[in-house]
């Protein structure tokens, strides 16, 4: 872990804030049922600025002439650490991430009191979370109510996500890498899947074989609940429920990436159950394969964001003209948004800490130019479900292909070329042995 690499991102937003105190806490433990937790997974804002891992905790930065960045954590409690592992404690805490100081969360209540006074500006993330709104507002009115003494509260509360998420936009050479290596154990895992692939088997025993890679290679979890949808399933965008069986001459679409020390892939690969397309399953998959590669074809410096989207959009209007799919116009059914009926989603998003990652998508009402440093998915799709005006042989037909780009400075990386994705790629992979 680059410790250096959190405190600039600390000074970065220290010195954006120009004075007043940002107060960012990480994110609660939640209770899965009774007394059995979810996985604990941090707050990305906080981790982002810390690189502190633990629940019940708090960064407050102070801006100004003396700029202070102050951690507040659980304290060491030998008795609590023999039943749920390893707690730093404030003052490991402090030394080992960089803190200027670190203080029980415990204290925290009263400590606000003493850090709000005399600051001008609050940046806080209001409506975020409803507990920490309650103990900011307590505080700011504990404030309030000591006018009289001279003290007077901020009068100005900024949403503290706005800088970060501008800061988030582009990755540095650390995040890069993590992303690079959850991109590369995701890619296994999409490999590992197709081998695993064969009529008769379920959707659950696909997951399992993506999720032993994600662990057997150090991922720490999968970053989303994956999708492995077969047949008429992959015509659901977000189905989760991976139960069914896998039957012969349908498609299984997958949906997978794992995180790695926070950082995530995104990855989704849509193949023969049989090891071998139909005809018509080859000629949809193609056309989603043409439009990923025009979308792809505009992911560079300066180019807008929605170029890849309209490039894409223009590659499946027009296969779907010509596989009757749709009637008219290229311009007709892109204008009408006819095309909508079959591919009903954008072409990307952000990706990072988080998998649909921080930060806008427009500024001043125009779509941001891409810069280097910059990740997204790039994700077109094809969807077909039975209807009595579709042709016959293209009834449940469900194609999704996305990779992750990294802008670079002529243009982009593919950070997951790894998972095979032309028809004669993943074929071969399917009759090897293990295969389907």
């Amino acid at each position: 872990m680059d410790i250096q690499a959190f405190a600039d991102r600390r000074a970065r937003l220290l010195r954006s804030m120009g004075r007043g105190i940002a107060v960012i806490p990480t994110a609660p433990e939640r209770v899965r049922n009774r007394d059995s937790h979810y996985p604990y997974r941090h707050d990305s804002y906080f981790y982002y600025l810390t690189g502190f891992p633990e629940p019940e905790a708090a960064l407050v930065l102070i801006a100004g002439d003396s700029p202070q960045a102050l951690l507040f954590c659980r304290e060491k409690d030998p008795d609590k650490e023999v039943w749920d592992g390893f707690r730093h404690g404030p003052e490991a805490a402090r030394a080992t991430f960089g803190f200027d100081a670190a203080l029980p969360i415990a204290s925290l209540d009263d400590k606000l009191f003493e850090l709000l006074a005399g600051q001008p500006v609050l940046h806080y993330s209001m409506g975020h979370d409803a507990n920490w709104d309650d103990c900011l507002v307590k505080a700011l009115n504990r404030v309030r109510a000591d006018v009289r003494n001279g003290v007077h509260a901020p009068a100005e509360i900024r949403d503290v996500r706005v800088e970060l998420d501008e800061m988030r936009l582009v990755k540095d050479t650390r995040e890069i890498a993590d992303m690079r290596r959850a991109a590369d154990i995701s890619a296994a895992a999409h490999r590992r899947a197709m081998r695993a692939t064969a009529p008769g088997r379920f959707e659950y025993e696909i997951e399992a074989e993506l999720a032993h890679e994600f662990r057997r290679c150090g991922a720490q979890a999968p970053a989303y609940s994956p999708i492995v949808a077969g047949g008429a399933n992959a015509c659901i965008l977000h189905y989760v429920g991976n139960s069914q069986p896998l039957r012969d001459g349908e498609l299984l679409l997958i949906d997978a990436g794992c995180e790695v020390d926070s950082y995530a892939a995104d990855i989704t690969r849509t193949f023969p159950v049989s090891g071998k397309f139909s005809p018509a399953q080859r000629d949809v998959y193609e056309l989603v394969l043409a439009a990923q590669r025009a979308a792809i074809a505009q992911i560079a410096p300066g180019q807008p964001w929605d170029a890849p989207h309209e490039a894409a959009v223009r590659v499946l209007a027009q296969g779907m003209l010509d596989l009757k799919l749709l009637t008219g116009s290229l311009d007709g059914v892109i204008e009408s948004g006819a095309y909508r009926r079959f591919y009903m989603h954008r072409t990307g998003h952000w990706l990072g800490l988080d998998v649909h990652d921080a930060g806008e998508y427009k500024v001043g009402g125009q779509w941001r130019p891409l810069v280097p440093g910059m990740t997204l998915t790039v994700e077109p799709g094809c969807y077909i479900r039975a209807a009595e005006d579709v042709p016959r042989g293209l009834w449940d037909i469900g194609i999704r292909i996305e990779d992750n780009a990294l802008v670079t400075a002529d243009g982009c990386e593919i950070l997951t070329e790894a998972a095979p994705k032309s028809i004669v790629e993943i074929e071969a992979l399917m009759r090897e042995p293990g295969g389907a």
